[in-house]
């Protein structure tokens, strides 16, 4: 298995996805590790001089004024974490925790938290050893960061935690056992915290980041797959092509629109359905949701792009306070846990992949419309006896509602906390949560539009006395694909199966190389 090397400042969003996946271990580069002694040095000269430094030797958020005593700064750091791992709700999928993990490694790797190496280092052998911490979902504010998800993090690595450990066999559920017995299991021993090293851990966006990292990792992804579908679409509703043409978008050369446009081309490319109906098709233009593809899609990518790069900032910052700045020989108190960059983001992402889903929706709804179609009413030879794929388009529809919910932004809120010294919160939790939902709902319904083009494109490919028409090549790469893993449908059956394959071939991405080895690269 690969090792990503953490240094704080190079870690990229595939990375965090391949360790969230458990398809890599990290390690810190040797560079971090001085950089970690560096910082932690000057904290024990501030110890030990008993000067005042929030967090080290004074009490947190109201209680910043309040001095706490040297033999007291052991146990202020123990009762930081057990006041503040109060969450709530279900517990966090054990991809998102273990991105949460190596993200907040990367952030301490930069050398502005003052930690011990020891501490660091033991959270990176839980990683790599599967220790999961369970972490409820709920509490966060997002500001002063993910407090109290990363509190229960390091309750796990105190010892008084929980963790999630995997039962091996098939059918074997998971089960939840302390994390004590999981750290003596693979010869471990929890950390005692020491001056900071509470507020170290726990001070940072790590919950919304690892939330953020892999939805936009797959938010990408989905992307390309959306132009599949949505050529599969086109063709089986006999659409045009014009609409694609680079000479209309170079008068509006929005890059994702840009891009669109030619995955298009690309797709349709050789169509042999686009040229049977060339001529003498009384349609002026289509509908939007195929006319816009490019417009929309392309908006969505732009949109993307841009939450793209603010995470790839996030994850290589630091975010603790306060920062420890070792060749100054100083500290400052800031706000860089403070979670708006990311909230903002991810309302962003939400609102683009809900409009991903919007048009696919109205794409599946043209599809089993006979009226608008021409195609057999709900995509089936035998209706009335079988309604085909009427109630796929149901489920398409109830998702996208759904998301118009979860797109309303929840970095417009703010509740102030502690007495008002937190007076101003990103709840950027929330918003990584809903655009997480979005995402889950989104790929969903691009698998039901998978689902129900390539069951039109069975009816359009035939014309009477001939051999069926051919798509366009990276139409019928993707068309074929969907075809040799579910079957075109006859008469009823249970569509969550159907649904369910199609969605593996969306959250995998398997159909994009099978189109790409055929058309290159799409954009």
């Amino acid at each position: 298995m690969k090792t990503h090397i953490l240094d704080g400042s190079q870690l990229t969003i595939p990375e965090v996805f391949d360790i969230a996946n458990g398809t890599a271990y990290v390690k810190l580069s040797s560079n971090a590790k001085r950089n970690i002694l560096h910082a932690r040095e000057l904290v024990d000269k501030w110890t030990n001089k008993g000067e005042v430094v929030y967090g080290v030797t004074t009490g947190f958020g109201e209680f910043a004024n309040v001095r706490v005593k040297a033999e007291d700064i052991e146990q202020l750091q123990e009762n930081l974490i057990f006041s503040h791992a109060a969450g709530a709700g279900d517990p966090l999928p054990a991809e998102v925790v273990r991105a949460m993990m190596a993200l907040r490694v990367n952030a301490l790797a930069k050398g502005f938290s003052g930690i011990r190496l020891s501490t660091v280092e033991l959270l990176i052998k839980m990683l790599n050893r599967d220790i999961v911490p369970v972490i409820p979902s709920q509490g966060s504010v997002g500001a002063s960061g993910d407090l109290v998800q990363l509190a229960h993090l390091v309750l796990a690595m105190m010892g008084k935690g929980k963790i999630n450990q995997k039962e091996n066999g098939k059918g074997k559920k998971d089960r939840v056992i302390d994390s004590s017995a999981a750290l003596r299991k693979n010869g471990l021993q929890p950390v005692r915290l020491t001056a900071k090293e509470g507020l170290a851990l726990i001070n940072g966006t790590q919950m919304m980041t690892a939330y953020a990292a892999l939805a936009i990792y797959q938010a990408k992804l989905l992307a390309k797959i959306a132009d599949i579908a949505a050529s599969i679409s086109v063709e089986a509703l006999r659409g045009s092509d014009t609409a694609f043409d680079e000479r209309i978008h170079r008068l509006r050369p929005y890059k994702g629109q840009l891009a669109v446009a030619k995955n298009m081309r690309r797709l349709m490319h050789e169509s042999e359905l686009r040229e049977s109906h060339r001529r003498n098709d009384t349609r002026v233009q289509d509908a939007y949701s195929m006319r816009c593809i490019p417009q929309v899609h392309g908006a969505s990518r732009d949109a993307i792009d841009y939450v793209y790069d603010k995470i790839s900032i996030e994850i290589n910052s630091a975010n603790d306070n306060p920062l420890i700045f070792p060749e100054d020989g100083i500290h400052l108190e800031g706000g860089n846990f403070h979670g708006q960059p990311i909230a903002l983001a991810m309302d962003f992402l939400a609102i683009a992949l809900s409009e991903l889903a919007n048009i696919s929706e109205r794409r599946i709804e043209r599809l089993v419309n006979g009226s608008l179609s021409g195609l057999p009413r709900f995509l089936t030879s035998n209706g009335g006896l079988n309604s085909g794929l009427m109630i796929a388009q149901y489920t398409a529809a109830s998702l996208v509602s759904e998301n118009k919910v979860l797109a309303h932004p929840a970095s417009v809120d703010s509740i102030p906390t502690s007495a008002n010294q937190e007076d101003h919160n990103s709840m950027g939790s929330i918003s990584a949560q809903k655009a997480w939902r979005v995402l889950k709902n989104a790929q969903t319904v691009i698998a039901i539009e998978l689902l129900c083009a390539s069951q039109g494109m069975d009816f359009a490919r035939i014309l009477k006395d001939r051999k069926p028409l051919k798509a366009g090549t990276g139409t019928e790469a993707a068309y074929q694909f969907v075809r040799k893993n579910i079957k075109h449908l006859n008469r009823d059956r249970v569509l969550y199966n159907d649904i369910q394959i199609a969605l593996g071939l969306v959250v995998d991405g398997s159909i994009l190389p099978e189109v790409e080895k055929r058309i290159g690269k799409l954009d």
